[in-house]
């Protein structure tokens, strides 16, 4: 039997903090719910180690902190409790200083008569605009919370999604830098060791050791030109990609890059498909819900296209034909919503959609990194091995050796 910790609300609202023995933390709620508590946090006791942060970090919101809040509130308005009671628990509950000052201002906001959703709205770079209106809808309809329990879904599986997309690219992004790195340290540090050597033979070296060495020579004496025009390339493709041209030019570029385009536009429709669906689901109208839904999308090709489809709806062409139109997203996705269109269950088909997606970008994910790291592999031993062989030539010329 583990021993759990455990944060519980009591009858009377007060946070209750111990510690229980169970086989797993469902064991240990059941236990707190018989004992008339609502569990908020239960985690395997264990020393705290020693930690350092960074002074920044408790001043920003990050997902984690808003999905942590949404999750905490739901369980004590699922509970039961009053929403400024729970707001209170949610404030005394929250260790960063900002996320307890925003509950804070909101809490206030409820109590001067303002609703749930225009006390959130007063920090727009913190909670969404999926999120605002999700509690709007919740509060008119009031489905609350059950609202907020579709927000930590929704929430949790973003981040999943996220989090698979990180760890998927960390192996990639190793081998890019040891690979540029080798490079480097073979051209600034390992041959012109060699170049003295052959400097002194006094002998003519065969092309390719020649081409080396003068490459090897330039990045010596001349590293700051890479740097510079590096920076120079950049800082003019950040101008050109912030022009709303460049950026709309990009993103097409995007989409149609052989395998990575196909993944993009899978985390597009998985993305777009969840929030649509997710908002209709909760009472959100269409074509506001489409304008949400334009507005989070990060690709400015599938946000016209969306913009598109929004004018479609306004003329009562509905969803699949003006989607249809614009060519922007897969035969599957249209399919699908025309389907959802015809039996009046647009919303869950939707979500459903949103399931099969989310699989496929995984899939796709999986399948790109496979190939992606044998092709990485396979350009670092060319590179490195022409490096070698270069060298081995004019070693060879130099002692006179028959090839």
């Amino acid at each position: 039997m583990a021993v759990f910790s455990y944060r519980a609300v009591g009858k009377s609202g007060n946070l209750v903090d111990g510690s229980l023995e169970g086989s797993d933390d469902k064991a240990i709620a059941l236990k707190l719910q018989d004992m008339g508590l609502i569990p908020i946090e239960i985690g395997a006791k264990k020393s705290r180690p020693l930690s350092f942060s960074l002074g920044w970090s408790f001043s920003k919101v990050s997902s984690k902190d808003v999905m942590f809040f949404t999750q905490e509130l739901s369980t004590l308005v699922n509970a039961g409790l009053p929403l400024d009671r729970s707001l209170t628990i949610c404030k005394d509950l929250s260790e960063k200083p900002a996320v307890r000052s925003i509950v804070e201002d909101t809490l206030q906001g409820i109590k001067q008569g303002k609703t749930f959703a225009e006390s959130l709205s007063n920090h727009p770079r913190v909670f969404s605009k999926l999120y605002l209106n999700m509690v709007r809808a919740g509060e008119a309809s009031g489905s609350l919370p059950v609202v907020l329990d579709r927000l930590v879904e929704f929430q949790q599986s973003a981040d999943e999604l996220k989090s698979y997309l990180i760890s998927s690219l960390i192996y990639p992004g190793l081998l890019s830098v040891v690979g540029a790195g080798s490079v480097v340290i073979l051209l600034n540090f390992v041959i012109p060791k060699f170049a003295a050597v052959f400097q002194d033979a006094g002998q003519s070296l065969p092309l390719p050791t020649q081409i080396l060495l003068t490459l090897s020579e330039f990045s010596k004496s001349y590293w700051w030109v890479f740097l510079l025009a590096a920076s120079g390339a950049f800082f003019g493709f950040s101008r050109w990609v912030a022009t709303d041209r460049g950026r709309w030019l990009w993103d097409k570029f995007k989409l149609k890059v052989p395998l990575l385009g196909d993944v993009l536009r899978k985390i597009e429709v998985a993305r777009i498909s969840k929030t649509l669906g997710t908002l209709l689901h909760n009472a959100v109208p269409l074509v506001h819900s489409l304008s949400i839904v334009k507005d989070i999308s990060s690709n400015r090709v599938i946000s016209g296209a969306i913009s598109e489809i929004a004018e479609g709806v306004k003329k009562g062409e509905g969803v699949a034909r003006p989607m249809e139109r614009t060519a922007a997203f897969p035969s599957l996705a249209v399919h699908l919503i025309e389907v959802g269109e015809e039996t009046g269950r647009l919303d869950a088909m939707l979500l459903e959609l949103s399931k099969v997606y989310d699989k496929e970008v995984k899939s796709a994910i999986k399948n790109l990194i496979a190939l992606f790291e044998p092709a990485m592999i396979l350009a670092m031993a060319v590179v490195v091995g022409i490096i070698v062989i270069s060298m081995l030539l004019a070693i060879v010329s130099i002692n006179d050796v028959p090839l």
